[in-house]
């Protein structure tokens, strides 16, 4: 018996990963996407020599990965070469005499030593700290990440509360971290990785001490030649296993009658008839240009008029004519004044004046993305969503940024260096993922948008579906897979909120 059509609107990681899961099911699955490349977010850019990954450059939750691969029935070191970096990542606290560069390893018998150098006392603390965040972590992947919900009386049960309550969620990570430590500088590093869920230390639910166990436990990883590697892999998986994938291809609405989504028209005219449609796309895009109608509207305008959005990113690609020697693959600039920083980002938006940054030179460990004797660098900023500026006013910036890297970073000649440039931001991710307010990343992980994030089934449209960081369980490479996982068990009809153990488990 012939299996249903499913047609996926979007390839990245969450489009792919979705058809991955449903193709090696059997099912007959056409994935749409409006670039050139499949990617999403995670694309390449190539010039003069230099390969850069545009978006996503850390490889965390390397569990996660595994079990996705697993359940594909593939092995991921037939797909990836995964590098494990020592160190993780340097730190940098410009104007700090003590402790101007610090790295760390994500090795507990290194990094003991350096915690203690910053508060006398807090390495037993942080052993303490990160049994009790694995313990969570363990408990979010049994009970929460793979959970598909329904409606809020779903956080009213009984199980439900029980568990997770144990995770803190109505303390913030700032309040929390306040009860373990005392030095500003060792909570710097334990909350900056809430940048990557888009949030601010202040807004972000306390149950989010896993990602510190993430980064201290599992360690930080790169697979060689880049992220856009995972990508390939996936692409490649996935048109082993019948999916029909078509570049090129923008979609311009998702036909609604009788609250059924019966047809899927692209912007040259022609229309899919599928069985179900799951979207890959910006949430916000999805619900209020894709579906036409407001009545078919899940989340109108006036729900994304009050949505909290994660930032967006002023980022800078740089090719360097010769090597850095004061950078490894992953380094973090911090903020001297790291709340009125995050005030920049989250409550009075504008380009921060002291703005903590990122800056990946993957070289350090990859010399295949680059000419030989040359670095390259991927600058990032984290800058809040919507803000309008000119031209000028980014070029202004990139200056700031460019002048802060030579003192922050001690490269007193890096503007000489520079034999490639090219700047992205707001108006570049809206136009290539029509991304709302510009969000390098979408909603946001707030206390409310964590608990009550937008489902991944419409609840207007029976067989219309959401994949990707705007649903469940929310922002990041591996998550957005584990949303993949979510959206095949919604088509099969499993309701269990544990791992698959394979595609049949039932």
């Amino acid at each position: 018996m012939k299996k249903e059509h499913i047609v996926i609107i979007g390839a990245g990681i969450g489009g792919l990963g979705t058809a991955c899961l449903l193709a090696k099911q059997g099912y007959q699955v056409t994935l749409l996407e409006k670039n050139e490349t499949t990617g999403g977010r995670a694309r390449l850019l190539k010039e003069k020599g230099f390969t850069f990954d545009m978006g996503p450059s850390w490889y965390l939750m390397p569990d996660i990965f595994e079990h996705f691969f697993s359940l594909l029935d593939e092995k991921i070191e037939d797909h990836l070469n995964l590098i494990k970096l020592s160190p993780s990542y340097r730190v940098f606290f410009p104007g700090d005499k003590e402790f101007p560069v610090l790295d760390l390893y994500s090795d507990l018998s290194k990094d003991l030593d350096t915690f203690e150098k910053l508060e006398k006392g807090s390495a037993e603390k942080i052993k303490k700290y990160l049994e009790r965040s694995g313990k969570q972590y363990d408990l979010a992947k049994r009970q929460f990440m793979y959970r598909n919900y329904n409606s809020v009386f779903d956080f009213v049960q009984m199980d439900f509360l029980k568990e997770g309550l144990k995770m803190n969620p109505f303390q913030t990570m700032e309040s929390y971290l306040d009860g373990w430590f005392q030095d500003e500088r060792l909570k710097k590093i334990l909350e900056y990785t809430l940048v990557f869920l888009g949030s601010a230390p202040d807004k972000t639910p306390a149950l989010y001490n896993i990602m510190n166990f993430i980064d201290f436990d599992m360690g930080v990883y790169y697979p060689e030649g880049g992220i856009y590697k995972i990508i390939e892999a996936l692409e490649n998986i996935a048109r082993k296993n019948g999916t029909i994938i078509r570049v090129g291809t923008p979609v311009s609405e998702i036909i609604i009658e009788d609250k059924k989504a019966t047809g899927v028209r692209l912007e040259n005219g022609e229309v899919i008839f599928p069985d179900h449609v799951i979207s890959n796309v910006d949430m916000h895009f999805t619900e209020t240009k894709l579906v036409k109608e407001e009545k078919n509207r899940t989340f109108p305008q006036k729900y994304w008029d009050k949505a909290v959005m994660g930032p967006s990113a002023f980022i800078i690609y740089l090719g360097l004519n010769q090597e850095v020697k004061t950078l490894t693959h992953h380094n973090l600039r911090f903020s001297v004044n790291w709340k009125d920083n995050f005030k920049d980002v989250f409550d009075n938006p504008k380009f921060p004046d002291d703005p903590s940054y990122y800056v990946c030179c993957p070289t350090k460990t990859d010399k295949t993305i680059a000419p030989e004797g040359k670095d390259l660098l991927f600058v990032l900023v984290p800058v809040a969503a919507g803000l309008e500026f000119s031209e000028s006013q980014k070029k202004e910036y990139r200056d700031k940024i460019i002048g802060m890297m030579k003192q922050d970073l001690n490269i007193p000649n890096l503007e000489g260096m520079i034999e490639y440039e090219s700047l992205y931001a707001h108006q570049d991710f809206q136009k290539d993922y029509n991304a709302f307010q510009g969000t390098a990343l979408g909603l946001a992980h707030t206390l409310k948008q964590t608990l009550l994030r937008p489902g991944n089934k419409s609840k207007k449209i029976d067989n219309l579906l959401y994949v990707g960081a705007g649903t469940n369980p929310g922002i990041g490479m591996p998550i957005c897979l584990i949303s993949s996982e979510l959206a095949y068990k919604r088509i099969r009809g499993i309701k269990h909120p544990r791992p698959l153990k394979d595609l049949n488990d039932i």
